[in-house]
């Protein structure tokens, strides 16, 4: 038997568990889009059992032991929540030995294993017998190594934060690493007292090196206390009062916590950590590692994030090349002291979008190029249109226009419908014209993509622009209209502003920004006329594009939308 399971007594060899869907943050009613197993079907531990997905998301519900699939509680397409049965396994019970014992035989036989009384409320008489037949476990000397730590060797030590004697909880840091870029601490394995420090501060490590010696009580049982503190960083099975599984996770913040304070990777988010798409032994090994779930792309199977994702990321973060590892922190300040304040949460989209932002500004050298647009007879033409596309429910808008003549623009200068590879020496040249458009929503910024814009007219593109920009303001978006963009058009016309400088959306190397036409007086030669003029503002990622690359780029667009013909068409 295992903690925390609602068990079924049935076969002497096997017990059913419920499976429940996890802890997964403010949402409720979330759908189920795929059920990845049969009835019948044997699972290992953390085989997914069931796909969820949320508007940004998608997340696997893992078997919590190795079982059979006894039945399935769900079908694609239903909605679930926090604590929704999803299925019953049939695992392995510890008594299968016993077979032919009896009952008062088996329990007796399980009475070492202080783990399978705690599923009944307990007891003081149960607690008696758990503390009588709970395993003393072994004190031993643990040797404190340094952990993998990239491609570095002869690392320095800056600080060592524990001494002789000291006692320790299980992850609390000991010695302090620091590279070029970043620092780290290495902590400890086990909760115990520090026997003997091998370092001192100013001393060069390697992977394996011994920082310290500890006594620590390794193997067996563990006393409540430490079981406790254990389970606190651990993911393990919760319970609710009568036994049953609720597949969930608790966070040691307060290690965390530490481990930030002292100049450590950068804090984690606990709540997009929380919902990070890993196993628990992930979870506890990024943990260990300090790194954040949230900034690591899963490799694994739909996304899934692997040891070796942590492994890789932890790396490039010592190599300075995760997104500002290195960067000097902003100060924290007690805004309270000045005078009143309201903590609000951040908006989940903007919890999304800002780490990509950062990582885009942090990572790609943005510039700039402004230039002015004459849309007189383009917007002549628009309202010409207007009536025949409002006949068709089609709002003729000039991002359609926009749209259609960034598509030329595209194929005269491909190095914008381009990416650059991750190796940073080969361009990937986009043969299609996906683009992306800003759309402001309620809850933040979204930007849906128009997929094939190239072989749409501009009735064509204004009827998509309304259909996904509506979709946006009702959260109905999926995650398919969001994905595929090789430029991205951010207007903001409709509210103001004569210029700004859009964050380029990587992998992308160039976004448009566009801002409020207005009416100029222009000198055609002899005389000032009015002429609408268009304001255009394109960054790019200048490690790919030059800057009279750009500038032939925003004027040869103006062009096209100056002589609008070829828009229409």
């Amino acid at each position: 038997m295992k903690f925390g399971y609602n068990l079924e007594k049935g076969n002497p060899m096997a017990d059913k568990i419920q499976v429940k869907v996890p802890d997964i943050g403010d949402f409720d009613a979330v759908e189920v889009i795929d059920v990845l197993v049969s009835e019948g079907d044997s699972v290992e531990a953390e085989d997914g059992l069931i796909t969820l997905e949320t508007d940004k998301a998608a997340m696997d519900v893992p078997a919590p032991e190795a079982g059979k699939v006894v039945s399935l509680k769900v079908s694609a397409g239903d909605k679930v929540a926090e604590g929704t049965v999803i299925a019953e396994l049939e695992v392995a019970g510890d008594g299968g030995s016993d077979e032919g014992a009896s009952a008062d035989d088996r329990d007796s036989g399980d009475a070492g294993e202080s783990e399978a009384s705690a599923t009944d409320a307990p007891s003081e008489e149960a607690s008696g017998d758990r503390e009588k037949a709970a395993p003393a476990g072994e004190r031993k000397e643990v040797e404190i190594t340094v952990p993998d730590i990239g491609d570095f060797d002869e690392v320095e030590l800056i600080d060592v934060l524990v001494s002789e004697g000291d006692e320790v909880e299980e992850e609390q840091g000991i010695v302090t690493l620091e590279t070029d870029k970043a620092a780290m601490d290495v902590p400890a394995p086990h909760a115990g007292t520090i026997k003997s420090v091998k370092v001192k501060a100013g001393d060069k490590v390697s992977e394996g090196s011994v920082v310290a010696v500890m006594e620590a009580l390794v193997g067996g049982g563990e006393s409540e206390a430490a079981a406790d503190s254990a389970s606190s960083e651990s993911v393990a099975p919760a319970t609710t009062g009568k036994g049953e599984v609720v597949a969930t996770e608790t966070r040691d913040t307060a290690g965390t916590d530490k481990r930030a304070d002292r100049g450590s990777l950068q804090a984690i988010d606990e709540s997009g950590f929380a919902k990070a798409h890993a196993t628990p032994s992930v979870r506890r090994f990024a943990r260990e590692l300090g790194a954040d779930l949230v900034k690591i792309h899963g490799s694994g199977y739909k996304g899934r994030i692997t040891h070796e994702d942590v492994k890789k990321w932890v790396k490039s973060q010592l190599r300075g090349a995760g997104g500002g590892a290195g960067l000097p922190q902003v100060p924290e300040i007690d805004h309270s002291k000045f005078g009143d304040v309201e903590r609000v949460p951040l908006g989940r989209i903007k919890k999304i979008s800002g780490p990509r932002l950062q990582a885009s500004w942090v990572n790609a050298p943005h510039v700039t190029q402004h230039d002015d647009a004459d849309i007189t007879k383009m917007d002549a033409v628009r309202k010409a249109l207007k009536s025949d596309a409002e006949s068709m429910g089609i709002k003729m808008t000039p991002l359609a226009f926009i749209m259609k003549a960034c598509v030329h623009a595209l194929r005269e200068f491909p190095d914008f419908n381009s990416s650059l590879d991750p190796d940073g020496e080969h361009l990937i040249m986009k043969k299609y014209f996906h683009l992306g458009f800003a759309a402001d929503t309620p809850n933040g910024l979204v930007v849906p993509v128009i997929r094939d814009v190239d072989e749409k007219n501009v009735f064509d593109v204004a009827r998509e622009l309304g259909e996904l920009a509506e979709k946006a303001r009702n959260g109905k978006l999926q995650q398919k209209h969001m994905q595929g963009a090789c430029f991205t058009v951010s207007s903001l016309g409709g509210i103001g502003g004569t210029a700004f400088t859009p964050i380029v959306n990587a992998p992308e190397v160039a976004i448009l920004g566009v801002s409020k036409a207005e009416m100029k007086p222009v000198w055609n030669g002899q005389d000032f006329e009015p002429r609408l003029t268009l304001p255009l503002s394109l960054s790019y990622d200048h490690r790919v594009i030059d800057g009279a690359a750009a500038a032939r780029f925003t004027r040869y667009l103006a062009d096209v939308l100056a002589d609008c013909r070829n828009l229409v068409m």
